[in-house]
């Protein structure tokens, strides 16, 4: 299935390598979002027994997402396999092999935009969101950020440290 999508154009406009750290700051914002949960007290009455692990663990599921957009990203801006495992603490052939299958599915959803549902009738997109649709998460985030970051005196401070795409003679 390798139809258009409706974000083609809007998507043209970034490398993959912009589209890459977008996703990364969309899983970030999910961590963010989810510590911040764990912080207030009020609502702990409310919270059956083990509920506050079960956010917890949560945070660790989120974080596994933001690793393998990090990694993503990375091998977009050009990092090597033996720059990626120093940081991981493993080895060049293992980060490669832990993180393979990922990004086979990153490269093939730019050539297979969409899956079909189990009911074969409704078209998935493959690229997450921030990818698929980043106009969209650039305001998204931007607004974020600029809303809970406030050492950071930037009108776009997510939008405007991507490298885009060269312009289209």
């Amino acid at each position: 299935m390798t139809e258009t999508t409706p974000y083609d154009a809007d998507r043209a406009r970034f490398t993959r390598q912009a589209l890459a750290r977008l996703v990364l700051c969309d899983h970030a914002v999910a961590v963010a979002d989810g510590a911040a949960a764990l912080v207030a007290t009020g609502n702990d009455p409310d919270t059956g027994p083990g509920g506050r692990v079960s956010q917890a663990f949560q945070l660790i599921e989120l974080a596994e997402r933001a690793l393998v957009s990090a990694v993503t990203y990375e091998r977009e801006r050009g990092s090597s396999w033996a720059e990626i495992g120093r940081y991981l603490g493993i080895g060049p052939a293992e980060a490669e092999e832990r993180f393979a299958a990922d990004l086979d599915g990153w490269n093939t959803a730019f050539d297979v935009p969409y899956r079909l549902d189990d009911t074969g009738r409704k078209r998935v997109p493959q690229l997450p969101t921030a990818a698929y649709d980043p106009v969209w998460a650039c305001d998204r985030l931007d607004t974020w950020a600029g809303n809970r970051l406030t050492l950071v005196n930037d009108e776009h401070p997510v939008s405007s440290g991507l490298v885009m795409a060269a312009p289209k003679p």
